[in-house]
């Protein structure tokens, strides 16, 4: 299995170098004590952490799996003992209010702390990882009895969360849903009903588990609008041990994230309270789907990291045949098959999607932490302008971020060549545990969608890519003279302008064809998320080449790589854009002429 290592220079470029985060914090109320020094010391130890305890469990973990047995989880040898390590230093409340026991910094550092630990081992970092989707809908919507009974054992890791939507019958349409929750004389419900690939659903790591339910009140309206939210514990508090009607069905057989438990849950009679408006519990529902489609986001940048950090070492060790322009290595029988083009393409697609994928995230964790200033100030108009800013990045970054990611994992595959194949060089695993990314927290068309249908046309008229697309305008603008980053400039000028005409050319078709939201979804996406990624890698470079010319944080090596990545990612991925612009804008006809009952594998 291919060592793991916390990429921190990179991550101190975008922190210190290309964002400011310094700056940031300073204009956060939960910011004063963000110092340089402070997040520099809490990188450093999470890194400690997970590159000597958590990474050494990836495999292990995958190999061993979770078992079953009397109606409770175990989790794989040695996640109890990297859990406990986990909860001791603090991790889980890292950015969580200090009355309940957490830190009070702010969300982008917890972001930082999930990516390390997302990289090092995603199925570990799941069951953490849910938990702060519960803290962070019980903190928004709970009630002051309800906080005070679940937040501070959710923060300090001794309980954890989990987030129960699907059934059988219904995946994204949870107009579908069939659970139920019946209300009872002392204000608690009874909640009946089965929920299905739930993670983190059951396991031993804590000693109680908080489940968010979706269920429906008796007196419901049909569809969406009659769903409500409730708190429904593994064991009511005050009773640990006791059963409360929660318990796991089954443990689901998975391709990938083996060691991370996802269960099929029933709910026989369980108490559970409500939390929320009555029927409004998908509105409430959203405050965790939504930070936890940002956290999916992140595996699609972990895994395009881990399967870099596995295929760069040996593509640098691997010989096999010369290079076309010559001996590299004359002392050997051949040449380290780094030296060969198609190899170094696999190479810089995996560094240009991680680094740039990260520099996306870290951006939007900027945008977080200002959402979260508004809800801390009381300032609604704030909290709600940044969240909508939030919710145009959301789906292109959960569904761009882990399409690439998954390509990236393929291609750590690829260049191991049937090696990549076997278990024990752990590249397979990386490929397997990158497949559910974009499956799971809404599938890319269901990200599509969003983002399509509801954000751009239907909530902003276009607003939305007009507002980001000027970013573009004003690097392209500034940069015009600029010689290194003419080229750049041109581009960013040059896509800006595509994407607004796109958006208007769908916008138009839409009135006349409806069909075309969908036709048109995944490719308006992953054009947007080539679009906004090349903004991040003209940025990146601009501040290399500032660093060279007047010095850095970094070795100069560090930021020559950049422009040399920055240079293939306008040259190589960004063209990619060009294919989704055209397929956007074909009729509808082709795709959905033909009629359902022809699609058949047997016409006889």
């Amino acid at each position: 299995m291919p060592q793991f290592k916390v990429p921190m220079r990179d991550m101190r470029f975008l922190l210190n170098e290309v964002f400011d985060y310094a700056s940031h914090y300073k204009t956060l109320p939960n910011g004063e004590e963000a110092t340089p020094d402070m997040v520099d010391a809490i990188l450093t130890e999470c890194a400690r952490l997970c590159e000597n305890t958590i990474a050494p469990l990836y495999q292990s973990g995958d190999e061993e799996g979770c078992k079953l047995a009397d109606g409770q989880v175990s989790t794989p040898q040695g996640y109890k003992e990297a859990y406990a390590e986990y909860m001791a230093g603090g991790w889980q409340g890292l950015s969580h209010p200090v009355e309940f026991g957490g830190q009070g910094l702010p969300m982008s550092l917890g972001m930082l702390k999930q990516e390390m630990l997302g990289t090092a081992n995603w199925s570990f970092a799941m069951y953490p990882g849910l938990s702060l989707g519960a803290m962070n809908t019980i903190m928004l919507h709970g009630t002051d009895e309800q906080k005070q009974t679940y937040l501070t054992p959710l923060t300090e890791g001794v309980w954890a969360g989990t987030m129960c939507l699907t059934e059988p019958q219904c995946g994204t349409d949870l107009g579908q849903m069939k659970s139920k929750a019946e209300p009872q004389a002392d204000g608690s419900y009874k909640i009946t009903g089965t929920k299905i690939f739930i993670s983190s659903g059951d396991h031993d790591l804590t000693e109680n588990i908080v489940h968010i339910v979706l269920a429906r009140l008796p007196d419901a309206p049909a569809g969406t609008k009659g769903i409500s939210l409730f708190i429904v514990p593994k064991y009511l508090p005050g009773k640990i041990g006791e059963s409360n009607g929660v318990t796991a069905g089954a443990l689901e057989k998975k391709m990938g994230i083996k060691a991370s438990a996802t269960c099929v849950m029933n709910f026989d009679g369980a108490t559970g309270f409500l939390i929320g408006p009555p029927n409004e519990g998908l509105e409430c529902m959203f405050t965790f789907m939504n930070s936890a489609r940002v956290g999916t986001a992140m595996q699609g940048v972990c895994h395009a990291e881990r399967a870099f950090q596995g295929a760069l070492p040996y593509a640098k060790e691997r010989r096999s045949m010369r290079a076309l322009s010559g001996k590299k290595d004359p002392e050997q029988t051949a040449d380290a098959i780094i030296h060969h083009g198609d190899v170094r393409r696999m190479l810089l697609t995996q560094k240009a999607i991680a680094e740039g994928g990260r520099a996306m995230l870290y951006y939007t964790g900027q945008y977080a932490d200002k959402m979260i200033a508004g809800i801390l100030e009381g300032d609604k108009q704030k909290q709600e302008y940044w969240d909508s800013q939030l919710g145009f990045l959301t789906p292109i970054l959960k569904g761009f971020l882990t399409e690439k990611g998954l390509d990236c994992a393929n291609l750590g595959m690829q260049v191991f060549g049937g090696h990549g194949y076997i278990r024990e060089h752990g590249m397979e695993q990386i490929a397997r545990d990158a497949r559910i990314s974009t499956l799971y927290e809404g599938t890319t068309g269901i990200q599509a969608l969003d983002l399509l249908g509801r954000k751009v046309l239907l909530m902003t008229r276009g607003k939305c890519v007009r507002e980001f697309s000027q970013k573009l305008v004003d690097f392209g603008t500034r940069n015009l003279t600029n010689g290194t980053l003419r080229p750049y400039a041109w581009k960013l000028l040059k896509i800006a302008a595509q994407w607004n005409y796109l958006t208007t050319r769908v916008m138009l078709t839409a009135s006349k064809d409806r069909d075309v939201v969908s036709t048109a979804s995944n490719d308006f996406l992953m054009y947007s998320g080539y679009a906004m990624m090349a903004y991040f890698w003209a940025l990146m470079a601009a501040k290399s080449q500032e660093k060279l010319e007047k010095g850095g944080e970094q070795p100069k090596e560090f930021y020559e790589a950049k422009l040399a990545t920055a240079e293939f990612y306008f040259e190589h991925l960004l063209p990619q854009a060009k294919g989704h612009a055209e397929s956007m804008l074909k009729p509808t006809r082709s795709m959905m002429q033909m009629k359902a009952e022809h699609f058949s594998f047997d016409y006889e």
